[in-house]
């Protein structure tokens, strides 16, 4: 997710994206670097952006800055409250301090949202292990009220003890005619 969160921040720098086939007007090319985050699950390694000439700083995750549990649960719980762009961009300055374009985070939400579908839509494996499924409820707002919903997830490991999450679904109560939905959809 952070990745795909500063490709579209980069995105929004350099003005085009990296897939389109139109002519750009710049030789200020994209380059990766590996980068070390602490993050609320521990420590990951992302492919951080960076451009030819250097002129891309990102606001979301500064250069050396290692630690940003404190952001990914802040942006990612504005994002499943279905803000809008404009106070998504204010809500991050009153937090860390610096302005984000309503551009910008219009980019972030789409690289985000395209990955999400292809998480959705990619091929499991055939053959699982073990499976935990469970739900717990949490509440989330929802056409400006707060309702406590079901959230289900089955986890899965495959025979070289490698996790993997297989759905996460949000109803609005726990039943066995979800349950069902869910396998059968698995």
């Amino acid at each position: 997710m952070f990745e795909t969160m500063l490709r579209g921040e980069m995105n929004s720098h350099l003005g085009n994206d990296p897939n389109a086939h139109d002519y750009k007007e710049t030789n200020n090319l994209r380059r990766y670097i590996l980068k070390s985050l602490k993050t609320t699950m521990g420590e990951v390694e992302i492919d951080s952006p960076r451009n030819g000439d250097g002129s891309f700083e990102s606001q979301l995750i500064p250069k050396r800055s290692k630690d940003v549990s404190g952001i990914e649960d802040k942006v990612l719980s504005m994002y499943a409250r279905r803000m809008s762009q404009r106070d998504i961009a204010d809500t991050i300055e009153d937090i860390n301090g610096f302005e984000i374009s309503c551009e910008t985070i219009s980019n972030i939400t789409d690289q985000v949202i395209e990955t999400t579908n292809e998480w959705q839509n990619r091929p499991l494996k055939k053959f699982y292990s073990l499976l935990f499924a469970d739900c717990l409820y949490v509440n989330i707002q929802k056409d400006m009220e707060t309702k406590s919903c079901a959230v289900y997830m089955v986890l899965g490991y495959d025979i070289n003890e490698t996790k993997d999450i297989l759905d996460i679904c949000i109803e609005e109560a726990e039943g066995k005619h979800y349950w069902m939905q869910i396998f059968d959809e698995i």
